[in-house]
């Protein structure tokens, strides 16, 4: 494990059906930075954000958050100093938005005080109106519904956020807003982030280093520029160039 890392993946491996999605993969990721994963579909990015929450089971090799190893022991403490962030917000229809926020809380037993502080505190941080928590998900746009689960994530305060694609069924110009706003508060708050997308632009944008996975193998890692301009495999070159990328580092 490197000394000091937030999060370290060692040797990490994971098949379907004796087909590899991810194999040997070793990553550290700093304090308070933030890693993104990115790549072809099937690389196996949002495979490996499945084994750093626990939602799956390593054939091989080891997650630990801080120098604690994820296991089934483990397993339930460590989710809780992680927030998880997916497309949509993944929220549950029947609930509404503040329902939703406040879900691990009550989970937990938290006063009602403490919780509608909390979520009221959110909602500030992430930019959403109080009143529109009485809504129901099907009542809010993508963008707000994408904030109430951005929202959810951070209620327990966690030391790290997963976000998986969280932006990518948003159109262009909310995209952009939210990206704004994802870097911002995830700066302000110090968090240590995994974010998975597909989206070099995103990438470079929210990562303060990338990770370029094919094949269920990180090709390389570095900043936004070092792919751009210094790439150790063709690969790399070549899905920059499909995506149209003509500046790093924004």
């Amino acid at each position: 494990m490197a000394e000091g890392a937030a999060l370290t993946l060692r040797d990490l491996s994971k098949s379907y059906d004796g087909h590899a999605a991810i194999e040997g993969i070793d990553l550290d990721v700093a304090p308070r930075t933030t890693l993104a994963l990115v790549g072809p579909s099937g690389s196996g990015k949002s495979t490996v954000l499945r084994l750093v929450a626990g939602l799956l089971r390593p054939d091989r090799g080891e997650v630990r958050i801080g120098s604690t190893a994820m296991g089934e022991s483990s397993k339930r403490a460590l989710r809780l100093r992680m927030g998880y962030v997916i497309q949509e917000g993944g929220l549950f229809p029947h609930l509404t938005a503040f329902e939703n926020v406040a879900l691990m809380g009550r989970e937990l037993g938290w006063a009602w005080d403490r919780v509608r502080g909390r979520v009221g505190e959110l909602a500030g941080l992430v930019g959403l109106p109080v009143e529109w928590l009485a809504r129901y998900p099907a009542q809010l746009s993508g963008g707000q519904r994408q904030r109430v689960g951005l929202m959810r994530a951070l209620l327990l305060d966690p030391e790290i956020l997963l976000l998986d694609e969280p932006l990518g069924a948003l159109d262009p110009l909310i995209r952009a807003r939210l990206q704004e706003d994802l870097r911002d508060i995830v700066r302000r708050l110090r968090k240590t982030a995994l974010l998975v997308t597909h989206d070099m632009a995103e990438a470079a944008y929210l990562g303060d280093e990338i990770a370029l996975l094919r094949d269920g193998h990180v090709v390389q890692r570095g900043s936004a520029r070092d792919l751009l301009e210094r790439p150790a495999d063709p690969f790399v070159t070549e899905f920059i160039r499909a995506q149209r990328v003509l500046e790093a580092g924004r």
